[in-house]
């Protein structure tokens, strides 16, 4: 940090907490926010062809999941820092950002202070949390299950599940047929641990797993 700013990106949906957490961290000598994306597209794109220290990655964006970006920037550029920054406090979540290789979580009411610490230790190589985080990850973790890996058929389903459709008007859309589709609801309702499809739906909906 001694003869150069830290470089940091941020990728979230809302402009306005791009443009907060933007004035806050420009505020401090050693940072320079070089780019701000709103979707996971645009970031995969950039790091692709530049140096980034630090990202601040929203959960929720428009086009993927917070955390399966978080492992697809990590796949790309394993040297960047990738800190979770988001109002999702559920453990579940946090915990399976770690795994996927973020450097921390961050909730979006933590103070300048905070952030600091934060990315000096993300950059040691530490995991970083800040305060409330930290008492959401040492309660003890009653049943809480990590987020289930899904293939991209799997995912396909879910969504038209979550819209009501039939396994026959499933198997009719993607060309296959309703055994086809029945064995992969099977297998989702195992993933989940759920015991029926509305079960299912309510924790995909809490994983942030379906698309709105």
């Amino acid at each position: 940090m001694k003869n150069r700013k830290i470089s940091i990106v941020i990728v979230d949906d809302h402009p306005i907490v791009i443009e907060g957490l933007r004035t806050m961290l420009n505020s401090q000598p050693f940072f320079n926010v070089t780019e701000t994306f709103t979707s996971g597209s645009e970031v995969i794109n950039f790091i692709r062809s530049h140096t980034v220290d630090i990202i601040f990655l929203d959960i929720t964006l428009p086009d993927i999941n917070g955390t399966e970006l978080c492992r697809e920037i990590k796949a790309i550029s394993q040297e960047t820092s990738v800190i979770m920054f988001s109002n999702r406090s559920e453990r579940s979540i946090i915990i399976q950002s770690i795994q996927n290789g973020a450097s921390g979580y961050i909730l979006k009411n933590t103070s300048i202070d905070e952030l600091v610490i934060c990315i000096k230790g993300a950059l040691s190589g530490d995991i970083v949390f800040c305060n409330e985080t930290k008492q959401i990850i040492s309660r003890p973790a009653h049943n809480i299950l990590p987020i289930p890996r899904l293939t991209k058929r799997e995912k396909q389903i879910l969504q038209m599940v979550a819209q009501g459709k039939t396994s026959n008007r499933i198997a009719e859309e993607l060309f296959l047929s309703p055994l086809t589709v029945d064995t992969h609801r099977k297998n989702l309702l195992q993933k989940f641990h759920a015991k029926n499809s509305t079960e299912l739906i309510n924790l995909a909906v809490q994983q942030d797993m379906i698309e709105e």
